[in-house]
């Protein structure tokens, strides 16, 4: 696993730290967020997956508005892990980090009632995103839900042309799937039978759409 590579949040090292701060300011995070949390507080289940949890916003707001859930947070990234792992210290929460990758979870079948990932598909290449999806089915049970949080298809010319500041740090192979719209018939191929959109969520960037598929 330590010879796979990967993209870190914003694209360097060196600006992980920022991370939090760029997010909240550019991408409607607390609102688009807050819709993940409240869903997931309404689904029955004891354990829950943040694949490409990054610096652990989410991951944690999950926590603590769901205390039901045994929460892990899994991410590639150990500079982003330590900043999550210090975001809990002190707090009375049911929730740990793994470093590992979506591609090849550390993880048996059928462990998670819920997997969710927020903006971490579009820092993956085509056949990783599909790869990473075949693992989110092997570890999800049987009727388990997926939500992921990403950058979709622009819904005007402004936004297309905005987003290409996201392209620049992230990368236009990785990103050219999201502009194409084609997350869902990804997670269709992998074998998810319903996918729909929860939301469509207008960004300073582009726009960000809340995928569920069970």
């Amino acid at each position: 696993m330590k010879n796979n590579a990967y993209i870190p949040p914003l694209r360097f090292h060196w600006l992980t730290n920022f991370y939090d701060s760029l997010v909240a300011i550019t991408k409607r995070e607390a609102f688009f967020k807050k819709l993940i949390v409240d869903k997931v507080a309404n689904v029955k289940g004891n354990n829950l997956l943040d694949v490409g949890c990054g610096t652990g916003t989410l991951t944690k707001l999950i926590a603590e508005k769901s205390p039901k859930y045994t929460v892990i947070g899994l991410d590639a990234d150990q500079t982003a892990l330590d900043i999550s792992q210090k975001k809990v210290i002190g707090k009375d929460l049911n929730i740990s980090f793994r470093q590992g990758f979506g591609q090849e979870m550390p993880f048996s079948d059928n462990s998670f009632d819920i997997v969710v990932s927020s903006l971490f598909f579009h820092h993956l290449s085509r056949s990783t995103k599909r790869a990473t999806l075949t693992e989110i089915r092997r570890v999800l049970k049987p009727g388990g839900i997926l939500l992921i949080a990403d950058w979709g298809k622009p819904t005007s010319i402004f936004q297309r042309i905005l987003f290409f500041v996201v392209q620049l740090l992230d990368g236009f192979e990785t990103t050219k799937d999201n502009v194409d719209g084609v997350l869902p018939s990804l997670e269709v191929e992998s074998g998810f039978t319903h996918v729909s959109d929860l939301n469509i969520v207008p960004t300073t960037l582009g726009t960000i759409r809340l995928i569920e598929a069970n």
